[in-house]
């Protein structure tokens, strides 16, 4: 057994769950993170069952199911009602039984897997500044004075990662053309557009969409997502008279819906992705999430890509702690295995869902 310095920049979806993976298996990693505590970001996801799967084998399914509600179904509706297309959840494992989504808020996912990281292990504050790849060993040096000697040094530091830039070559993330303006909102202010039944629905006009995801365990709330043609900028700033201009081509109730909703609670982003990459890791560097492969949100599995990438990096890396393997070549592996299915959903995700759309799971295609 070798005795591998694993850090991991970045304590997000990614950045945690393969330390929580590599803890299940045996195998410490410190975590750092930028920000001085972790906030509430993001919105409501559909937890895939190849992601619950993983979550199981970390110990972690019984927490989940606690905290999300089962979704059978997703719908695609064009103005108010009209119910263009119903759909079940496509099978992503062989296993018939599989065909739906667990629903939970991003924050609350990230909090359940942030508990099971020991808390000696997780360091806040702490802001990279300068990495230094020496081939068989990393130096890291952060903002507040710390300086880091690592083995292997895994990257989930996001869409603009700086590891990624100063070790493999920058890389510039791709502008959509859309933002997309995200808020939570009680079940009632939906105003009966939301489902009790916990599905998906997505709203469409063109190819604008309108997304109303229930948050029906302890929240009771609904995560809405609207992407709309718009200028790109870091941060956004709009007026609720722009943002209310934006979707006008949706039907009346879905307007009525964002008019009730004050403008400071709603966060604007500009949708990106990243092209696919040839190259992820050095001999003691590797990527993963959004670093590796970000992607826009229209197929919903960002996540899901990172939490998979956590699993299969841990199990790499667990042949390079038992000596059956380098550390070097477990990190290829590793990459190996999860480029062709990033790829794909890095495509996929570029569809807009639409009112033209035959189906509400382009990847059915592909299973």
């Amino acid at each position: 057994m070798k005795s591998l310095r694993i850090a991991i920049i970045g304590a997000g979806i990614a950045g945690s769950s393969v330390a929580v993976a590599l803890k299940a298996k045996g195998i410490r990693a410190d975590v750092y993170e930028q920000a001085p505590v972790l906030t509430e970001v993001g919105a409501g996801i559909g937890i895939r069952p190849p992601s619950v799967k993983c979550m199981e084998k970390w110990g972690l399914y019984e927490e989940l199911e606690a905290v999300t509600v089962r979704s059978d179904l997703m719908e695609i509706i064009e103005g108010d009602d009209r119910v263009l297309i119903r759909e079940t959840w496509p099978v992503l494992t062989g296993d018939e039984a599989d065909a739906y989504a667990r629903l939970i808020h991003r924050a609350d996912l990230l909090d359940l897997i942030v508990a099971h990281i020991p808390e000696d292990q997780l360091h806040l504050d702490h802001r990279l500044t300068d990495i230094a790849d020496h081939g068989d060993y990393v130096e890291l040096k952060f903002a507040n004075g710390k300086t880091v000697e690592a083995d292997i040094v895994i990257a989930a530091d996001g869409i603009r990662s700086p590891v990624r830039n100063q070790v493999l070559g920058h890389v510039e993330p791709v502008y959509s053309g859309y933002l997309a303006h995200r808020v939570l909102i009680p079940f009632e202010d939906a105003l009966g557009m939301a489902s009790e039944e916990n599905i998906l629905r997505i709203y469409v006009n063109g190819d604008d969409s309108f997304y109303l995801l229930p948050l029906l365990k302890g929240r009771r709330q609904v995560s809405v997502d609207i992407t709309v043609p718009g200028e790109f900028a870091l941060r956004p700033e709009l007026t609720k008279a722009q943002i209310m201009d934006s979707i006008k081509g949706f039907g009346p109730t879905l307007q009525k819906i964002v008019d009730k909703i004050k403008l400071e609670n709603i966060v604007s982003r500009p949708l990106a992705d990243l092209e696919p990459m040839t190259k992820w890791s050095t001999n003691t560097v590797t990527l993963i999430g959004d670093a590796a492969h970000a992607m826009l949100h229209n197929q919903g599995q960002g996540a899901n890509m990172a939490i998979q990438d956590a699993e299969v990096l841990a199990e790499a890396l667990a042949e390079a702690v038992a000596g059956t393997v380098t550390p070097a070549e477990s990190l290829q592996k590793y990459e190996e295995q999860r480029k062709p299915i990033t790829k794909l959903y890095q495509e996929l995700s570029r569809l807009f869902p639409t009112d033209q759309a035959e189906t509400a799971f382009p990847e059915k295609a592909h299973f």
